[in-house]
């Protein structure tokens, strides 16, 4: 979340016209994040997101909206996407970008999760790949194996030897990786492939809600599950596993939905990989950066820590 596209109160209250929503009280950029323009919108109703979208098209956007209105409809407690009132088009126009108005969640970010919160959210992310199973729409992780291997290329000038030889050697394993018959059977399904600790909300120990499907796409399960690992039940100082919080999410997910044993044999590959897709996107933002007001660029360095705490010390899976 950032803001590349200034938007006005006129532009607002115009939007308001054609999304019944009450009327127009405040609007206030958010800070934090780095793909789309994203602002708190206060009504006379209540309060939302609008999102402009910066990099994704508009032929990409219904994927991801009409996901979350289905997952929504399933029970999953995600955001739904407001529909203009005439047209009833969920995919909207602001400031001549393709745009979404979502509620917003109640609580608020868990940024020093426990193992109840993460038990909360297995339980969640086994529900949410289940009811996607019959999401008709089909998109790739836009930010899958073919996109790390264009991307690697474009930032290995940046580093020094060591960095790009362990850059290198890891692109080369998940290539192996991807063309191995365990990968092939591992379950998939829409995933939202970017579930971090700011992408979900709570009331005390109970998640309210998880959002920003941005990036969401159809992927193995077990990407998904290692992406969330890889956030929630770390030490973001070393990038160490915390196991019995790991162990509390993997429980409360296999409750609802049991890994099978291609999952169970590839985790590890998983958590590497989950370390490696965003140790590049942090790489790509912070090495080849886009204006953008609020705009805080990640460090890329606590990816890499990541990737080397999963590489020197897999986890046992219990």
């Amino acid at each position: 979340m950032a803001v590349f596209t200034e938007v006005s109160d006129k532009a607002a209250k115009a939007l308001l016209k054609r999304v019944p929503l009450g009327d127009f009280v405040s609007l206030r950029g958010i800070e934090g994040g780095i793909e789309n323009t994203n602002y708190f919108l206060t009504t006379s109703q209540g309060e939302y997101v609008l999102t402009l979208f910066e990099r994704l098209r508009a032929d990409q956007l219904p994927f991801y909206l009409y996901l979350m209105k289905h997952l929504a409809k399933a029970g999953v407690p995600v955001p739904e996407p407001q529909a203009d009132g005439r047209t009833g088009d969920i995919l909207l126009q602001v400031e001549g970008k393709p745009a979404a108005i979502v509620g917003k969640l109640p609580g608020k970010s868990q940024l020093a999760p426990q193992a109840a919160h993460c038990q909360s959210l297995g339980e969640v992310l086994a529900k949410m790949h289940q009811a996607g199973v019959d999401y008709p729409r089909q998109q790739p992780n836009l930010r899958g194996l073919p996109w790390w291997n264009e991307t690697v290329p474009v930032v290995l000038p940046y580093l020094d030897t060591a960095t790009a030889e362990l850059l290198r050697s890891e692109l080369a394993y998940q290539n192996h990786v991807a063309q191995s018959s365990a990968y092939t059977a591992l379950p998939r399904g829409p995933v939202h492939a970017d579930l971090f600790r700011d992408n979900a909300m709570f009331e005390g120990e109970t998640l309210t809600g998880i959002f920003d499907f941005y990036f969401a796409g159809v992927d193995t399960w077990l990407f998904d599950i290692a992406v969330v690992i890889n956030d929630w039940c770390i030490d973001l100082a070393t990038g160490a596993i915390d196991k019995p919080r790991a162990d509390a999410l993997l429980a409360a997910y296999q409750a609802v939905r049991p890994l099978q044993a291609c999952e169970r044999e590839l985790l590890n590959a998983m958590l590497r990989a989950g370390a490696l897709r965003f140790w590049i996107s942090r790489l790509w933002d912070f090495y080849l950066p886009r204006e953008a007001s609020l705009l805080k660029p990640h460090d890329p360095t606590h990816f890499e820590r990541v990737l080397r705490e999963r590489l020197a010390t897999p986890y046992q899976l219990v």
